[in-house]
């Protein structure tokens, strides 16, 4: 059976791109169509007799991305969903692609020769492959002892560097196996990073990029980068990007400058480690959010103004998606829609019914919710949620990966409305440290997918 579905422009320049090369780095922006690329890529492959391909993807993502776009696109292709409970049933089985979700290489790395004998010299396809940008990871070190497997090895990611361009050394390096930006993470980073000493111990180091160092890694991976940005492919209504601030009471004002005096003090006097540091500071964030939260993970609210806000935000649009960081976070906004009498859905981690997710999108997108609530972590990847024409963060956050993920849920093809995304901010709290950084780490990744996208 063959393909009817027929490419766009921009696709058609990906196929080409792909058809000259083994090794491909897709970094175009969500929405683009990176999973219809390769499985139409791979189809045309896989009739000339390739070995049956390994996609690793976000759990999440293993149906209702790949599974559903291969029956759409490519129905000749049978594909096979291997998950924990089911993995030795699930590559036993006769496919084309097979398809599981990125924590399960630490087992398959342990799979002996005999396993990899169907694979040999095929494709592996690394879906948001962000899930490996850590180079010291049990999870990075078992992809990269899998990819030797295949010869065709392909990386999708919209958001490539969220932090900078170290994000970027393993995610190569499964790719090429160190080639082009070496075999050594600590001597990559040495040469497009400097030291910058943030606290008294020694191990309070931030690494950031040189001058220079987005256009020389774009310079090193040009051979292999596929860049289209959304905007340059179809004809989409521009999103705008502002922050609305939010003045906390004094009552609760005063709570969270206790919080950080103490925290201060604890860093002046060396007892914090870098792990201690980072959990001091997601309290602050949860303080000046609302809630002080205990060791069994239970919370106390200081102060629920600031979900009156996000929900007057949301009243005064069509159809949003609220993004929230934290249990007490979900608990107010629900609390809030439930007392205003607005229909909503949800999507996190609590949400674990099998097809809860995949009714809670068709519903909102067939107009049923006013509001979709989500943690990025669930909500962030794959999901196509146009209906929203805002996407409004609770708090900000720091992760840059969450961020750009998130509003492209709305920003998409098929979006036919001007769209805004909002983030809520409390001056005078480390919100506005996270909230700036956020927007230097957006232009630092910024210049350097232009640039690679300027080098084709």
């Amino acid at each position: 059976m063959s393909i009817t579905i027929k490419p766009l422009t921009h696709q058609r320049q990906s196929l080409r791109f792909l058809k000259a090369r083994d090794l491909a780095f897709d970094m175009s922006d969500p929405g683009t169509g990176k999973t219809f690329v390769e499985i139409m890529d791979y189809a045309a492959r896989r009739s000339a007799k390739e070995p049956p391909a390994l996609v690793l993807a976000p759990k999440t993502l293993l149906q209702s991305a790949w599974g559903n776009d291969i029956e759409k696109f490519a129905p000749h292709l049978r594909y096979s969903i291997a998950r924990a409970e089911n993995r030795a049933n699930a590559f036993a089985a006769e496919a084309d692609i097979y398809l599981t979700n990125h924590d399960a290489v630490a087992a398959l790395a342990k799979q002996p020769p005999s396993f990899w004998k169907k694979f040999r010299g095929g494709t592996l396809i690394v879906d948001e492959s962000t899930a490996y940008k850590h180079a010291t990871s049990q999870r990075s070190k078992a992809v990269a002892k899998i990819a030797q497997h295949f010869k065709t090895r392909r990386l999708l990611s919209g958001t490539p560097n969220p932090n900078g361009v170290c994000d970027l050394w393993h995610q190569v390096k499964i790719l090429d196996d160190g080639q082009r930006l070496g075999k050594s993470f600590f001597h990559f980073r040495a040469s497009v990073c400097s030291p910058e000493q943030v606290g008294p111990l020694p191990q309070h180091v931030k690494w950031t990029d040189k001058a220079g160092a987005e256009e020389a890694v774009a310079a090193l991976l040009a051979d292999i980068t596929l860049r289209h940005k959304l905007e340059d492919c179809v004809d989409i209504p521009d999103n705008h990007h502002y922050d609305v601030p939010f003045h906390i009471s004094g009552k609760h004002l005063a709570a969270y400058k206790e919080l950080e005096r103490d925290s201060i003090l604890l860093l002046k006097n060396n007892s914090v480690t870098a792990v201690n540091g980072a959990a001091l500071y997601n309290k602050l964030l949860q303080v000046a959010s609302g809630a002080v939260y205990g060791d069994d993970e239970g919370y106390t609210l200081l102060d629920s103004t600031r979900y009156e806000l996000v929900m007057d935000l949301v009243e005064a649009r069509p159809h949003s998606v609220v993004f929230f960081l934290w249990k007490h976070q979900r608990d107010e906004l629900v609390k809030q829609a439930q007392k205003r009498g607005l229909s909503y859905a949800l999507i996190d981690g609590s949400v674990t019914r099998k097809g809860a997710r995949e009714r809670a999108v068709e519903e909102f997108q067939g107009g049923e919710h006013r509001v979709m609530f989500a943690h990025p972590r669930s909500a962030g990847h794959g999901l196509t949620l146009t209906r929203g024409t805002a996407t409004i963060w609770a708090s900000p956050t720091p992760d840059l990966e969450f961020y750009q993920q998130g509003w492209k849920r709305i920003h998409r093809i098929g979006q036919s409305e001007k769209t805004e995304t909002i983030v809520v901010v409390a001056p005078g709290t480390r919100e506005t440290d996270v909230f700036a950084s956020l927007q230097h780490k957006k232009l630092k990744m910024s210049t350097l997918l232009t640039l690679l996208k300027e080098s084709h």
